[in-house]
Formats: C-alpha cells, sequence, structure tokens
C-alpha cells in the first residue's frame, strides 16, 4: 500500500467477498482513521465482489465523505464493473474500469486560455498556498469530486517544488483553462527532472521514501508530464485535467 499525508493507494490482492471483507475493512478503517482524505482502491486483482464487498465499500464511501474525503476504485474488470453499476455504487463514488482513461490530446498551438493566473508559491505557508490554488481551480467546471482530485494532484507537485527547491520562493504555479481543460503548470528552480506521460506511472518500493507524488499525481489527474524548463535551472510539472461536457462560461474567470 503507497500512503502520502493525504492520499493512499490500495491495491486488492484478490476477490472482493465475505472472505476478505473483514480484512479489507481493517486496512480501510485504519488509513480513514489516521486522517488521510482520499482512497484509490485498486481492484486490478479482483474478479468478482459479493453483496458482503458491495456493502463494506458503501460502508467506507459514507464514512470517508463524512469525513470530507473521498474513495474511488480503479481498474474494474467488466464484471466488477456491472455488479457496480448494477448496485448504483458508481452514483456515489467514482469508478473507473481496466484501460478506461481518457485520451488527453495535444493542445491546438493557436488556442488561447479563457484566462490565466500565476500563484507565487509560499515555502513557509504551503497551506495558504494551496488554498489559493484551490479558490481558483473551483471556478473551473469540474465536479466536486474532480475538483478534490484535481488538487490533492497539484497539492503533490507544489510540495515536490518546495523540495527541489531547497525552500526558497522561486516556485510558481500557472494556471489556464481553456473549454476542454484546465492546466496547471508548476514549476521549481532545482536541479531539473523529465518524465514524459507515455513514460506511464513508475513503481515505486514499499519501502521508498520518494516517488510516490508523480504515481499519485497521475492516478488523480488525466495527464501528468515532467520536463526540464526551456529556460534557466529546475522542473515544469503540467498537469492537465479535461473538462465534461457543457457551456463554459468567461464570466467565471477567477479575477483577483
Amino acid at each position: 500500500m503507497n500512503v502520502s499525508p493525504d492520499i493512499a493507494l490500495v491495491p486488492l490482492d484478490a476477490d472482493l467477498d465475505v472472505a476478505s471483507v473483514a480484512r479489507v475493512r481493517d486496512q480501510l478503517d485504519r488509513i480513514i482513521d489516521g486522517g488521510c482524505k482520499r482512497i484509490v482502491l485498486n481492484m486490478a486483482q479482483a474478479s468478482y465482489i459479493d453483496s458482503a464487498g458491495m456493502g463494506l465499500v458503501f460502508r467506507e464511501v459514507r464514512r470517508m465523505r463524512a469525513a470530507g474525503g473521498l474513495i474511488s476504485i480503479t481498474n474494474a474488470s467488466e464484471r466488477v464493473l456491472r455488479s457496480l453499476r448494477l448496485s448504483r455504487l458508481v452514483d456515489f463514488a467514482p469508478v473507473s474500469g481496466v484501460g478506461t482513461r481518457p485520451a488527453v490530446q495535444e493542445l491546438d498551438p493557436s488556442a488561447v486560455p479563457l484566462w490565466y493566473r500565476v500563484v507565487r508559491i509560499d515555502p513557509h505557508d504551503l497551506s495558504a498556498t494551496r488554498s489559493r490554488v484551490e479558490e481558483l481551480l473551483g471556478r473551473v467546471r469540474l465536479s466536486p469530486d474532480a475538483l478534490f482530485d484535481l488538487t490533492l494532484a497539484v497539492g503533490e507537485a507544489i510540495g515536490n517544488a518546495v523540495d527541489h527547491s531547497g525552500g526558497c520562493d522561486c516556485a510558481l504555479v500557472a494556471l489556464e483553462c481553456y473549454a476542454d481543460r484546465v492546466l496547471v503548470d508548476v514549476t521549481d528552480c532545482g536541479c531539473g527532472f523529465e518524465l514524459t506521460d507515455g513514460d506511464g506511472i513508475p513503481d515505486v518500493s514499499e519501502n521508498s521514501e520518494r516517488g510516490r507524488g508523480i504515481r499519485l499525481m497521475r492516478l488523480l489527474a488525466d495527464s501528468v508530464t515532467i520536463e526540464r524548463r526551456a529556460a534557466g535551472r529546475g522542473t515544469r510539472v503540467r498537469i492537465v485535467k479535461l473538462l465534461g461536457p457543457g457551456p463554459t462560461d468567461p464570466d467565471q474567470a477567477p479575477w483577483p
């Protein structure tokens, strides 16, 4: 299980049924009671979920919602997805199947953002920086769950930027809203690092203290690319979240 202060990736190693429910319940309860606000339940190894498993997921989703957090299910097989749809669980928690991650097309070079804002990261008050970014993202056409995930992903990038910059105040968050996506660039002045979106989600050993942030960001966003800045030292983390269908109101631009 990979855990960060706010996010936990919990892989199931067997079917979620009456035989495994007690063990999984204890694991999820410990995570929630420990203050974690985001759990990603990876069901890649589960081919079946019975009524006991359904009851457990409903229970944990309600507990997490009451605590102000979110549980989602990823990599569900077709059989598990059908069960989750029949039980209407998909109405209460984000659920995705194997290979259902949306493809993010390259942004048209001629596209002009509806609005653009830059936030300087305060290395001494990351909470204030995250709050300002969340306030801006809250004016984008995102569901509450998508906003929750995007805010966490950007928060991971903000923490990495401060870490890589040695705590100086050079790190920035740039936000651009387009008709079909919101794009967030987090830049720092560290030594520089590269990892393209096509490289996939890196494997991280359970005992490793570093590297989980990239994996978690890619679970929470539609695209994450990491590259050295074109000018000067440092890294640019680009996070993309696609917007759902619906009108985009330019009047929702987040004026200061």
